[in-house]
């Protein structure tokens, strides 16, 4: 397989990936993301596109690229990461006692731009809290976990207590759904598009 690049510095994602067994270097995108009014899954798809690419530019070699970006939205707003802990109040109030959608954007650069092969595609889990009091909501937040994560929770921590329910990849939730990756990454190339 050819050499494989992150585009990303998330922990995460970083951890998903060698669960996985893949070997990585790690190159995070320098260009400020451009967001626009595109809904959540779209978003994502462009997010992650314009991680990739970003990043496969300054790759002379043959190698893989793996840009992506997860949002969380809740009745189609995207809830990105809190500005303050007000902010994470008024995420976790919304989200809790009900069900919210994530969604990761995951793109596969295979060779250069120019002649290459570039592949995206989206990810969406649907995850249900438990309700949650008031109390509960700043206990969580003093705890200091919800100020870098999307929708100010992270599931992989603290917050998994609140998880009622998901359907779909949990991976996707905590910021790649690994799997189909993987997947994609070890296909036939007949069966690459078939894998997703």
């Amino acid at each position: 397989m050819k050499k494989i690049i992150l585009a990303s510095a998330s922990p995460r994602r970083k951890e998903l990936m060698k669960q996985a067994g893949l070997e990585f270097d790690v190159c995070v995108s320098t260009k400020e993301e451009k967001k626009g009014p595109w809904g959540p899954e779209e978003m994502v798809r462009r997010l992650s596109r314009q991680k990739a690419q970003d990043v496969a530019e300054r790759y002379a070699e043959d190698c893989i690229v793996i840009g992506a970006d997860t949002v969380v939205a809740c009745d189609q707003e995207i809830l990105g990461k809190p500005a303050d802990d007000q902010d994470a109040f008024r995420m976790l109030h919304m989200l809790q006692g009900r069900t919210h959608e994530v969604y990761t954007g995951v793109t596969i650069v295979e060779g250069s731009l120019d002649s290459g092969k570039t592949t995206v595609f989206a990810e969406k889990t649907e995850v249900t809290m438990y309700p949650m009091s008031d109390q509960m909501i700043w206990d969580y937040i003093r705890t200091g976990e919800p100020s870098d994560k999307a929708g100010a929770y992270g599931i992989q921590g603290r917050a998994a207590v609140f998880i009622k329910s998901i359907k779909g990849d949990y991976n996707n939730v905590v910021g790649l759904p690994v799997a189909a990756v993987w997947q994609y990454l070890n296909a036939d190339k007949e069966e690459k598009h078939a894998a997703l």
